[in-house]
């Protein structure tokens, strides 16, 4: 049991570098006594294409600790990265994925599992539940630096079920996937099994159903909308749909960062990362790890 040092709080924010179903990837800066880390949210992009967008936001040289992946699917994880990665730089998942990761190779003394509860870095709290999404489902993110505020982050989720609100409820600043249009679904020349695999309730959100659970949420702060179709939605019509949401709304793009999203909380009040952490469910795969190279 470990708890967290409120004394030297983390300062938070959160960058969507792009997303789409081309590629997804997300920057959470945390910074306390001159120390400045980013774990990188997926890493559905390739690393020269990742390090472009990182140098655009003036990130390129700060260290990442952790790639810390929702999924495996190829939007989400770029294969190339398990060659590319720094040594120092941790491939975290969750264990529902360690069949898929084995038999794509990542578990070469690289990834290490994680399921419910962890701590990332000192006083970087992660909870995590798994959702519906194809076979073997997707993890929800809730993290919370120690002093700043609480970011959820949910995409690919399929269905915005009671245990989801309830892990991600009243954080301060919500990541979640506005996927497609119901009716430009219908009316797209994609397959119907694709259709069907995308609105079947283990798929994707719509609008519609990710404006609802953003409601029932109810992040203090401000949303972050993720992972919109782009043939079957536009910024445009899912902006109409969230339109009744009365705080501030930013949507991630594929061709372009967002701004800086702070992570605090607004009345002064810590995140419940001041809890000590009650399960620590994080392992290795395989002790030995091996060389990766350091300047890519």
């Amino acid at each position: 049991m470990s708890t967290p040092d409120i004394a030297n709080p983390w300062s938070a924010s959160l960058c969507v570098l792009s997303s789409s179903s081309g590629g997804n990837c997300s920057a959470l800066r945390l910074e306390r006594r001159g120390e400045r880390r980013l774990i990188l949210i997926d890493a559905g992009l390739s690393p020269r294409r990742t390090r472009r967008l990182l140098r655009q936001i003036g990130e390129h040289e700060t260290p990442v600790a952790a790639v810390l992946l929702t999924h495996l699917d190829s939007d989400h994880w770029h294969e190339s990265w398990l060659r590319l990665l720094p040594e120092p730089t941790r491939v975290l998942l969750h264990s529902r994925h360690r069949g898929r990761a084995a038999r794509e190779g990542l578990l070469h003394g690289r990834a290490e599992l994680f399921s419910d509860e962890f701590e990332l870095l000192e006083g970087v709290r992660i909870s995590t539940v798994l959702m519906a999404h194809d076979e073997v489902g997707v993890a929800v993110f809730r993290i919370e630096p120690a002093g700043a505020g609480a970011l959820g982050f949910a995409t690919d989720v399929g269905r915005a079920t009671s245990g989801l609100v309830e892990h991600l409820a009243d954080v301060d600043v919500l990541a979640i996937e506005s996927n497609y249009c119901p009716e430009m679904q219908v009316a797209s020349d994609r397959p119907a099994f694709l259709k069907a695999r995308i609105m079947g309730g283990a798929g994707h959100l719509s609008n519609q159903e990710s404006a609802e659970a953003i409601r029932r949420i109810g992040p203090r702060e401000h949303v972050v909308l993720l992972h919109l179709s782009r043939q079957c939605n536009t910024p445009e019509t899912a902006a109409r749909v969230h339109a009744g949401w009365a705080k501030p709304i930013t949507i991630a793009r594929p061709d372009a960062p967002t701004p800086w999203i702070p992570i605090r909380c607004p009345d002064g009040t810590t995140s419940r990362a001041s809890r000590p952490i009650l399960r620590t469910s994080l392992q290795a795969v395989i002790p030995d790890r091996l060389p990766f190279p350091s300047n890519a």
